[in-house]
């Protein structure tokens, strides 16, 4: 059963760029939402592979999301990327310490993002 990359950004060009980089990653399924709050939802009735998301949306902002997606043991191992417009050098260092593996700011590279989330789903850990 193919585990599922959530995309999680109301830009939905943002998103197409991402699942497009994404969907050749092996034994998993992309899936893109436009909310925090559908990602919750997806993240309650699918195996999570990883999540992608951006920071600034309305109602949950990703901050939020990352928050409550690591307060759930079940998550814990789920590796969460971040890509955002902020460019100041407090934003990377918020999303690392509630839980974020890595931070990518806009323009980002849809190549590098692929990288880091191979790394991170199928390199051996020591």
């Amino acid at each position: 059963m193919p585990r599922t990359i959530l995309i999680v950004d109301d830009t939905f060009t943002c998103g197409d760029t991402l699942a497009l980089a994404l969907a050749a990653l092996p034994d998993c399924d992309v899936q893109m939402v436009g909310s925090a709050q559908e990602a919750l939802k997806v993240a309650s009735t699918v195996q999570l592979a990883a999540i992608v998301t951006d920071l600034h949306m309305p109602r949950i902002d990703g901050f939020e999301l990352i928050r409550r997606i690591r307060l759930e043991a079940r998550f814990a191992a789920v590796p969460i990327l971040v890509i955002s417009g902020d460019s100041d050098a407090e934003t990377p260092a918020r999303v690392r310490t509630l839980g974020a593996n890595a931070f990518f700011t806009k323009p980002f590279s849809p190549n590098a993002v692929r990288q880091t989330l191979e790394q991170l789903l199928y390199e051996k850990k020591p």
